[in-house]
């Protein structure tokens, strides 16, 4: 699946724009909307060079295709809705899809969210699960507080 407009509209939203490279609150290199690499592979530094709104566009149409692979992937044996996916695909975008093979919750694939969702993607526990993951550096942030509820919002739409 891929996001809609709106999906699109949404993560940027949260994710904001720079043309230069920042570090995001849990302290990673990223430019553009969120971006944390570049098409090419190469991770963003703080001494890469400033970009413009037209390629920060490409980084981001890559980098969530890359989102939307797995989200798909990891959410395939259930039927989300169009805003279902969306959701996960904006947290999945913020948090990262966490793909490996370990049973540590650090994204999407190893969160109760994500069980919860594979169990039952109706089940009204699945707000709280978002809710949970407001925290950068160990510290919740108001920034993350307020995407999670939207999140959930948006997936119970």
């Amino acid at each position: 699946m891929k996001a809609d407009d709106r999906g699109r509209l949404f993560i940027k939203q949260y994710e904001g724009f720079s043309t230069k490279p920042y570090l995001c609150t849990a302290g990673v290199p990223t430019i553009g909307y969120g971006s944390t690499m570049y098409p090419n592979g190469k991770r963003v530094t703080m001494k890469d060079k400033e970009i413009t709104q037209a390629e920060a566009e490409v980084i981001f149409n890559w980098h969530l295709s890359l989102f939307e692979r797995d989200v798909t992937f990891l959410t395939k044996t259930v039927v989300l809705t169009r805003n279902m996916f969306n959701a996960v695909l904006s947290f999945a975008y913020n948090v990262g899809t966490d793909i490996d093979q370990d049973d540590i919750p650090e994204g999407l694939g190893d969160s109760t969210l994500l069980k919860l969702i594979l169990n039952n993607p109706s089940d009204p526990a699945i707000a709280k699960e978002f809710a949970k993951w407001n925290k950068s550096n160990g510290k919740v942030t108001n920034g993350l507080v307020n995407r999670r509820a939207a999140e959930a919002k948006l997936y119970f739409q």
